[in-house]
């Protein structure tokens, strides 16, 4: 990021930005090598739409660690923080997953990933994605195309290729793009893979991609930083959403607990505002 860069103002205006050498090539590499194993395992996507010489797998958190410093990124968290926060009490992880597109894989349908939940989208974001190339993309091996402005209500639906810009970037960098922004995987015409792993938050109140809690339960998302364990799900979204016997989430972090518990409020403080009133005035009133 240099001279006048903003990454917050490009993805207001274009729905998407690359962050140029955000992180060392050399930590992105170490992480690269690391997924080998799953890569060469996972076999190939069944459908068109995840492509069929494309290889996908998640739960990368725990496949590999070294994700985590990506996931909770600074500069990411704030960026994603700056989109989604204004409309919920906290953000939430959405996804983590690795991408492998194989030579001779088609490009992928345009679409947008907030099309995920069946909501009328209009006045916010409902997603922030991040790709974190492991290879160089090129437009040649399949580099992410993206439709820019296509995030706005007043995109005029122009879907040609002629229309959209290829996302070359390297290891290091950072594409970052919005849950509205028309985009699709390209194609691979090289011989060349093209791997990269695809981070996304979301708005806290949705229901994510990835089922977070059952890809970490508990016995896992304990040995978590309490700031990781938080974002992938386990704490509450006031008011009282996401709660267990009435709690927030994290107490199951902590151990065997009681098998009888008390439930907690959990209000934004607005609500606790107008409830205090409201129980003064029934106090004041017997």
């Amino acid at each position: 990021m240099t001279g006048s860069f903003s990454p917050d103002s490009r993805l207001d205006r274009d729905g998407f930005c690359i962050i140029r050498n955000l992180v060392p090539a050399s930590q992105i590499d170490a992480l690269d090598s690391s997924l080998d194993y799953d890569c060469a395992a996972t076999p190939y996507c069944v459908g068109d739409f995840f492509g069929e010489r494309t290889k996908r797998f998640g739960r990368l958190l725990t496949r590999a660690p070294a994700t985590r410093a990506l996931v909770m990124h600074d500069t990411i968290l704030a960026l994603a923080q700056s989109v989604l926060s204004p409309n919920c009490d906290r953000i939430a992880l959405n996804l983590t997953q690795a991408v492998e597109i194989h030579p001779g894989a088609l490009a992928q349908y345009p679409h947008r990933d907030h099309d995920l939940w069946p909501a009328i989208k209009g006045g916010h974001q409902f997603q922030v994605n991040v790709m974190w190339p492991l290879s160089p993309f090129t437009k040649e091996n399949g580099a992410t195309r993206l439709w820019p402005g296509s995030h706005r209500l007043t995109y005029d639906g122009d879907t040609s290729e002629s229309a959209a810009i290829a996302a070359t970037c390297e290891p290091g960098d950072a594409l970052v793009w919005l849950g509205g922004t028309l985009h699709g995987a390209g194609a691979n015409v090289s011989d060349d893979l093209r791997r990269g792993i695809i981070v996304s938050y979301c708005l806290g109140w949705l229901k994510p991609f990835e089922l977070q809690w059952l890809v970490y339960p508990p016995e896992v998302a304990r040995h978590f930083d309490p700031e990781l364990a938080a974002l992938v799900g386990y704490a509450q979204h006031r008011p009282n959403l996401g709660n267990v016997e009435g709690r927030c989430p994290s107490w199951l972090l902590t151990g065997d607990g009681p098998d009888h518990v008390a439930a907690v409020d959990a209000l934004r403080p607005d609500q606790a505002d107008a409830l205090r009133a409201y129980v003064q005035t029934q106090r004041g009133d017997r």
